[in-house]
């Protein structure tokens, strides 16, 4: 193969290769002068020597600069001993050091100790040391931070406290404002109120006004109508001889006196003389408008129990006599309602939790439950003969429960919203109850109907109650008033104002001649039933009053506050004391017969007795 180097070209040649004898080759040997070098070969070493010498100045340069910048200190390595004595004075282990350097020492000197055992320690020993070294330092120092961090959550648990006690704080002040702008605006829309309630009160007193002048007129004219009649009667006895036909003449001109005597009467006027003028002449001497109904009896204004009372003296005269004597739970819901048996030392009771329940006073023990009601059960009272018990409810409707047949037997749907009381006549006949619906009812048991229902009140009647012996009713209502009515005509016979707010209760004392009533702010007031009029206006609010009683002798007034306590009123001088032991509202109480003792009940759902 032969190239040609200026035309860079290659040719393939065919050889044929003889195998011959090395004997037969003849060589010359060329001699090899160390001195010769090519010029080429000189430049290059020139130049390789120089990079070699540059290099290792630099090497040089970069050693003194690192020397400048390092650490002054150098670290040696440790020995093997060293290493032992710092591992013996670390651990504390001074007998085992001198015992070491005692034996170390000599076998140094007798050598025996040879190059590899008195040489340096291995680096990861010395790594392990400094590896152990740190472990111990990060070990405090997470202790010193653990405590920093319970220290840190400590105060974060005081702190949470504080702001949420002083959120609550907040809170609680701002529902106060909220309440006070409440009451503020209650107060500027009663006030507001005023001046139209001034001027109705104006307009009755002009139309009661002018209905006594016209009474005054009516009663001029039927003067003059039977002046007319007497003249005229005297003119038909002198004048016997007379024709029929002339008296049939005057009578017709007295009737027809009679009948203008009407022109110009009021509408109560009007009313009276239709009753009068009524055609009853065609009806059946003992007329009723259902055949099953009942007669009122007549009034006879006596109430036998009024001798049955004692009367306290000494210090019982107080309210202060009256301490807690038994305690005992009777439904798991409020209790709203009390009445006492007339005969028996049983005492019945109504609760929200749906039922009424019976027991023995003052023991406390369970005579009957009755279940029926589909909701709250507001009152229950027992009938004057003490075979059944009648009873209200928010589920619209009353009910009468015989013992004797342990069922209901009787129950009356006409109120259209919850029932709030019920009341018996003290016949036994009839039974009163005031509903949420504005109106109150009175019921006639043997016809099994409503007889009346009594209108008038603009807003719930929260309490109704017959005076004992009495056909009269009295009523209260959301409406601040207060309400005597007729059981007989379902008529109203008196109101009372002087309310400022929703009438809670109201009561007659024994004797009938005064009336009790509460309000939703705490406000009792004593009325002179004959007059009309307020005599004592009690003030035992903020919280509301729920119901007030009268002791037998109608000397103390037992009030049942929102605020967990009795407080009761001395009639004779004005002193109020409270009886403490409820631990809830109180909703209602009652005073037994012979004033001995006197049963509370309230929405701790418990019995309190006091004697």
């Amino acid at each position: 193969m032969a190239a040609d180097p200026e035309f860079e070209k290659y040719y393939l040649e065919r050889e044929q290769l003889v195998v011959d004898s090395d004997d037969e080759f003849q060589y010359e040997e060329v001699p090899v002068d160390e001195d010769f070098v090519a010029p080429d070969m000189e430049e290059d070493l020139d130049f390789a020597v120089r990079t070699i010498r540059d290099g290792k100045e630099d090497e040089q340069a970069t050693a003194r600069k690192e020397a400048t910048h390092k650490a002054q200190v150098t670290k040696h390595p440790e020995v093997v001993d060293d290493f032992v004595r710092n591992f013996l004075v670390r651990m504390g282990m001074e007998r085992t050091l001198d015992c070491f350097q005692t034996e170390w020492y000599e076998l140094q000197q007798r050598g025996f100790l040879h190059e590899e055992d008195v040489g340096i320690v291995p680096d990861i020993y010395t790594r392990n040391q400094n590896l152990d070294s740190e472990i111990k330092f990060l070990k405090g120092e997470v202790e010193k931070y653990k405590d920093a961090a319970l220290k840190a959550k400590d105060l974060y648990v005081k702190l949470r406290k504080e702001r949420d006690y002083h959120r609550m704080h907040h809170k609680r002040v701002v529902q106060e404002k909220n309440k006070l702008i409440t009451d503020i605006k209650r107060l500027k829309r009663h006030y507001a109120q005023y001046e139209p309630t001034l001027q109705q009160l104006k307009k009755k007193y002009e139309v009661a006004m002018k209905e006594k002048m016209l009474s005054k007129l009516e009663r001029d004219r039927a003067m003059g109508q039977v002046t007319g009649l007497q003249s005229t009667l005297k003119s038909m006895e002198s004048f016997k001889g007379g024709s029929a036909k002339q008296g049939e003449k005057a009578a017709a001109n007295s009737a027809a006196m009679w009948q203008r005597g009407g022109e110009g009467m009021g509408p109560t006027q009007r009313t009276l003389l239709a009753e009068r003028t009524m055609d009853v002449q065609n009806l059946p001497k003992d007329f009723k408008r259902h055949p099953n109904d009942s007669e009122f009896p007549a009034d006879k204004g006596v109430n036998p129990y009024i001798g049955m009372a004692k009367v306290p003296s000494g210090h019982l005269a107080r309210s202060g006599g009256f301490r807690l004597s038994n305690t005992f739970q009777a439904h798991s819901h409020p209790i709203s309602g009390l009445a006492l048996h007339p005969r028996k030392q049983i005492l019945a009771t109504s609760s929200d939790d749906h039922t009424w329940k019976m027991w023995a006073v003052p023991g406390g023990d369970i005579i009957m439950t009755g279940e029926g009601h589909t909701d709250w059960v507001s009152e229950c009272d027992f009938h004057p003969s003490g075979t059944m018990l009648a009873t209200s409810s928010g589920d619209t409707t009353v009910k009468i429960w015989d013992f004797s047949k342990a069922e209901c037997v009787q129950t009356f749907t006409d109120h259209t919203h919850a029932v709030w009381c019920v009341s018996w006549h003290s016949c036994g006949d009839f039974l009163a109850s005031s509903s949420m619906d504005n109106t109150a009812k009175v019921w006639d048991l043997n016809s099994a109907r409503c007889r009346y229902t009594l209108r008038g009140h603009t807003d719930s009647v929260n309490s109704i109650e017959f005076l004992p012996f009495s056909n009269t009713l009295l009523t209260c209502s959301a409406d601040k008033t207060l309400s005597l009515w007729d059981a007989r005509t379902g008529l109203c016979a008196q109101s009372f104002y002087g309310h400022m707010h929703s009438v809670n209760f109201a009561t007659f004392n024994l004797k009938g001649d005064t009336v009790a009533s509460c309000d939703s702010y705490g406000t009792v007031k004593l009325w002179d039933v004959r007059q009309g009029a307020p005599m004592v206006s009690i003030d035992c609010g903020p919280h509301p009053a729920n119901r007030v009683a009268f002791d037998p002798a109608g000397q103390v007034l037992a009030v049942a506050s929102n605020d967990s306590t009795i407080k009761m009123y001395e009639v004779a001088n004005g002193r109020i004391s409270s009886l403490v032991g409820h631990e809830d509202a109180v909703q209602c109480l009652i005073f037994d017969r012979a004033g001995e003792y006197m049963v509370s009940g309230g929405s701790d759902c418990t019995i309190r007795i006091w004697s």
